[in-house]
């Protein structure tokens, strides 16, 4: 199993530029609050550019969601959690998650930043509109949405108590994702994937320990 020093106080620094490290830093409302926009816009072009019926829309949109499900997994596993010997690919891997396990009471950090996540988003919207056309219009703002759920769920995680029970099965896979061993358990939405790649881990054979998943939460 893979242990690593956890700090409940501060946060890394990634950047010498104060600029650039402000850059790394964001709030869930302001993420939020940029996408909801800009994703009804995607939708309502779908419908109304693109004349794609609203049944197909909303098909879409909820394939979009299910497909970031994967997304998730797969960019969880091989790319923040990048195992190289590469200098720059090890910084880079820092930068993009390995602070989180350092600092995970960091909220400033839970969502990626602001600028950072549109260039992100208008490059991935540009690949799958290669492969879906104008059918993106109406799947990439579900995928996003379900990156907002993501990340939505990630905080919550961090911050709050699991509020219904059958939720508490997915905190725990986190809190063992940071305590137990980082190369499990890398679905944080949900644990489809892990279940299919046989990456989970057996809940039934670890006891809960709240003191650990006290030191997960930022509050």
């Amino acid at each position: 199993m893979t242990r690593k020093v956890v700090h409940n106080s501060g946060q890394a620094q990634l950047f010498k530029n104060k600029y650039l490290e402000m850059l790394t830093k964001t709030d869930p409302l302001v993420i939020w609050g940029v996408y909801i926009p800009i994703l009804s816009f995607l939708l309502y072009k779908s419908h109304t550019t693109f004349s794609l019926p609203i049944s197909t829309v909303v098909f879409l949109f909820v394939m979009g969601m299910l497909y970031w499900t994967l997304f998730e997994y797969l960019a969880h596993r091989y790319i923040f959690h990048w195992i190289s010997d590469n200098v720059k690919i090890k910084k880079i891997s820092y930068i993009l998650h390995g602070n989180h396990h350092q600092y995970p009471r960091d909220r400033q950090r839970l969502f990626m930043p602001l600028v950072p996540s549109l260039i992100l988003a208008t490059t991935l919207f540009s690949i799958h509109y290669l492969v879906f056309w104008d059918y993106n219009w109406a799947f990439f703002p579900g995928f996003m949405f379900g990156y907002l759920l993501y990340a939505s769920t990630h905080y919550a995680i961090h911050a709050f108590e699991p509020p219904f029970e059958f939720m508490k099965p997915l905190w725990r896979n986190h809190q063992m994702h940071h305590y137990r061993n980082e190369h499990l358990g890398f679905g944080v939405s949900n644990t489809f994937w892990d279940r299919i790649f046989k990456t989970s881990f057996d809940l039934r054979k670890h006891k809960e320990d709240s003191e650990k998943a006290k030191e997960l939460k930022f509050k």
